[in-house]
């Protein structure tokens, strides 16, 4: 085994691997020891990705040097370049992902950079994959950034996006479970309903599941992106004069949201974060939409750890149970440059809590 090299225990998804890279020998092509630039080139694995508030979130994350983070999200490793450009020759950065494209990123950083581990996981699976590595409860800061990356988005083979015709997969591992086109072909109307509805906000949630059932039933069943947006904009008549949402966006985002079951790895990964990091360590988290940033300023806040209590009980703020992490600032929104130049990030919301407990 290399020296410095960890073995990671398999995960509950697949047999877990980490790549780390030599000790010695550093590639003049690695560029975790320096800030780069904002956009960063993925290794031959699609197009250059750019990382949503990159500032901000550094700042947020508040690297040191010889610092411990994880970056569960790792994507195109933006991020993860910025942070080690700033925690010294002891410092360590844990990446995650579930995207092999992006794992195969991670280790071609690693090979370069001993500071960097990489772990093919899903980040639900944080706290299994923080005590394979003997950090549990060690850790300085976890950033999760719940975006799509920009490959993954412009790869019609991978079916997330209707911008380019492609077969309907969404998965984020494509070794991993059901495509959302094996999904549409089997689930009820009433489940396609309560998915779009649910994880979309689709208010026309019931006509398109209608729809989709009789594409179904007549022998047509959906199995590209293109013919998916062509039967929901069948459905839904544009978005209207006050929006630029093309009428499939949120399907597309539900159906992804609930093939790679991402509520469910969120709501996992949040609740790991007591027991992955250090008394006072930070939880950094990029949102995209409001499904997901609801969650998150309720976990942040404390409402996640006791029951939902109903509207209009007389109960105090002061009177809750506090939870294990407390808010150390507001939350922040990409400024009006970044957006200009980067019209992915319009939606994000950036929030940050530290453990208190």
């Amino acid at each position: 085994m290399t020296p410095g090299a960890v073995e990671c225990a398999p995960t509950a998804e697949r047999p877990g691997r980490i790549f780390t890279g030599p000790v010695s020998g550093r590639d003049a092509s690695c560029s975790g020891r320096r800030h780069g630039p904002v956009r960063h080139t993925t290794g031959g694995h699609g197009p250059e990705h750019v990382p949503v508030m990159l500032d901000e979130v550094v700042e947020a994350v508040a690297p040191r040097s010889g610092g411990i983070y994880v970056d569960c999200t790792f994507g195109r490793g933006g991020h993860s370049r910025a942070v080690l450009a700033r925690i010294g020759s002891e410092g360590r950065v844990l990446a995650m992902d579930r995207d092999p494209q992006a794992v195969a990123v991670a280790r071609e950083l690693a090979r370069c950079d001993p500071r960097l581990t990489a772990v093919h996981a899903r980040f639900g699976t944080v706290a299994e994959v923080v005590d394979a590595a003997g950090l549990a409860g060690r850790v300085d800061a976890v950033l999760i950034d719940l975006g799509v990356s920009s490959p993954q988005l412009v790869q019609p083979e991978r079916g997330f996006s209707f911008l380019g015709d492609g077969p309907l997969d969404m998965r984020m591992d494509p070794g991993v479970g059901v495509t959302a086109a094996q999904w549409l072909a089997s689930a009820s109307e009433r489940e396609i309903a309560r998915v779009l509805r649910d994880f979309g906000e689709e208010r026309a949630a019931r006509r398109i599941a209608r729809a989709v059932v009789a594409e179904r039933t007549r022998g047509a069943p959906i199995a590209t992106t293109g013919r998916l947006a062509a039967v929901v904009a069948g459905v839904v008549r544009g978005g209207g004069p006050r929006t630029r949402l093309h009428p499939a966006t949120r399907t597309f985002q539900a159906i992804r949201m609930h093939v790679n079951d991402e509520p469910g790895d969120l709501e996992r990964g949040l609740a790991a974060m007591p027991e992955v990091l250090a008394p006072g360590g930070r939880l950094v988290v990029l949102s995209f939409h409001s499904i997901e940033d609801r969650m998150v300023k309720r976990f942040m806040r404390g409402d996640g750890t006791v029951p939902v209590l109903p509207r209009g009980l007389p109960v105090t703020h002061s009177a809750r149970p506090c939870g294990p992490m407390t808010p150390i600032m507001p939350s922040r929104r990409p400024g009006a440059n970044e957006v200009a130049t980067n019209p992915r990030a319009r939606s994000a919301v950036l929030r940050v809590a530290e453990r208190s407990r």
